[in-house]
């Protein structure tokens, strides 16, 4: 059997509520589904738990989309309660290194960022080819996470 679509890329991120000020604020995403749950609990869910770097008991999930039943979504998981480990991994770490979204005017989207008081992971100048434009930008979320923005 082949896979037929990308379903979700799941974040796991310190604060939920700094998250969703960036993803759903922000960037516009819509929630579209929500649910705290414990981790134990569950056939599946319960073998999973090799999975997890620290003993977790809580799992607190939102599904953000840019519209109603459309894939893929970012999943943000959280656990309340319980202190987060590791750091964002950087361009050249295995592992999935940034999220990107496409974006008609990225220009115009790097100044409403920055007027949100969101910096760019590098100088304007730095992301400007020679003719002014502006066609990618990377943005970090609130844990540090690369976040891309250029034209589909």
């Amino acid at each position: 059997m082949i896979a037929t679509c990308v379903t979700h890329v799941g974040v796991c991120v310190r604060d939920m509520e700094e998250s969703l000020k960036f993803y759903r604020d922000a960037l516009g995403m819509t929630v579209i589904g929500e649910k705290i749950t414990d981790i134990t609990e569950g056939g599946t869910q319960t073998a999973r738990l090799d999975n997890y770097a620290l003993e977790r008991n809580i799992r607190h999930w939102v599904s953000l989309a840019y519209g109603e039943n459309l894939t893929p979504t970012l999943t943000l998981t959280s656990h309340p309660g319980e202190k987060s480990d590791g750091q964002p991994i950087l361009l050249d770490q295995v592992g999935i290194s940034h999220i990107s979204f496409g974006v008609a005017d990225v220009a115009s989207l790097a100044d409403e960022l920055i007027a949100k008081g969101y910096e760019l992971a590098g100088s304007r100048e730095s992301y400007t080819d020679p003719n002014g434009d502006i066609k990618s930008i990377y943005v970090r979320d609130p844990d540090g996470i690369l976040v891309q923005f250029n034209r589909p």
